[in-house]
């Protein structure tokens, strides 16, 4: 299938965005947090890999060469936004495409693969990483769940497998920091003095109110049990599958008798972002501007 896709076989090419599209959309939208951008990225990406192909060395190579450009296009995401290129997130544009604000890539990991216990609580910590951590995540979670390879998550990273084996201990730290987190903040009854100590927060999850929060764990005889009992989180993950792409990205990236294939066990009428099946302004100009590209 590479290769006719290589020797520009249309039918082959498709087939090939159909099988590969879920894992994109899980990395960058694990890596976005469910950014109104999620779908944008996720399409160049495929538009990218479909224009470079002719540049792959062999079939063997690419699945860690799609992987290495996906996350080129996250780290030109967040330049951009960092640049102030594209917004940040929450403004109007952003609303037509989120029925619910609130939505974001984990209540879709949550709903859409029926988390409970301690893997809906992993899923919970991840809202608490930073945003490189997140990045790392996207990837490492798709290790653990049997999807990706240690070396092509070190040749996404543009790291050593060594380096890239400590960049994700250092990660599953904060990781497991946040899940007690995450615990003491759900805790029934709540503790009094992180209730004092929250009183001030705005309720958005942050790398700072994560060292704050863990810092009061770590010091609270009503706090500390939360650190007792946490399940390895790559147990926790192992056999998880992808978050299904929904039927409006798809729409946007695949044929019409492909979108099936590219949305299996999708929630009917639901979109990559967790809006319903209504198409907005928005996603309608996407999905024009992305069959225009498709044709040229």
């Amino acid at each position: 299938m590479i290769r006719a896709a290589q020797d520009g076989n249309q039918q082959a090419q498709d087939a090939l965005v159909a099988e590969y599209l879920p894992l994109v959309y899980n990395i960058v939208g694990r890596a976005l947090n469910g950014h109104a951008d999620v779908d944008d990225v996720v399409q160049e990406t495929m538009l990218r890999v479909l224009g470079g192909l002719d540049g792959l060395r062999g079939p063997e190579t690419f699945r860690s060469w799609l992987v290495a450009i996906t996350m080129n296009q996250i780290r030109g995401h967040w330049r951009e936004r960092a640049s102030g290129a594209i917004p940040a997130g929450g403004g109007l544009a952003d609303a037509y495409d989120v029925v619910d604000p609130g939505a974001d890539f984990v209540d879709l990991t949550i709903t859409r693969l029926g988390l409970s216990g301690q893997r809906r609580e992993t899923a919970e910590a991840t809202r608490w990483l930073d945003e490189d951590d997140r990045a790392l995540l996207s990837l490492w979670w798709l290790e653990s769940a049997g999807e990706l390879t240690r070396a092509e998550v070190a040749e996404a990273l543009e790291l050593s497998p060594q380096h890239a084996a400590v960049r994700v201990q250092r990660m599953k730290a904060q990781l497991e920091t946040a899940r007690v987190v995450v615990r003491a903040l759900s805790a029934n009854p709540p503790c009094g003095g992180l209730r004092q100590i929250t009183a001030g927060w705005d309720g958005v999850p942050s790398a700072l109110w994560r060292k704050r929060l863990a810092r009061h764990a770590r010091g609270c005889s009503v706090c500390e049990g939360h650190w007792s009992n946490l399940v390895p989180a790559e147990g926790l993950l192992v056999g998880l599958g992808l978050v299904p792409v929904g039927a409006v990205l798809a729409g946007l990236v695949l044929p019409p008798d492909l979108v099936e294939v590219g949305s299996a066990s999708a929630v009917s009428g639901a979109s990559g972002d967790g809006s319903s099946g209504q198409v907005s302004a928005r996603a309608q100009a996407r999905r024009d501007r992305a069959r225009r590209r498709r044709r040229t």
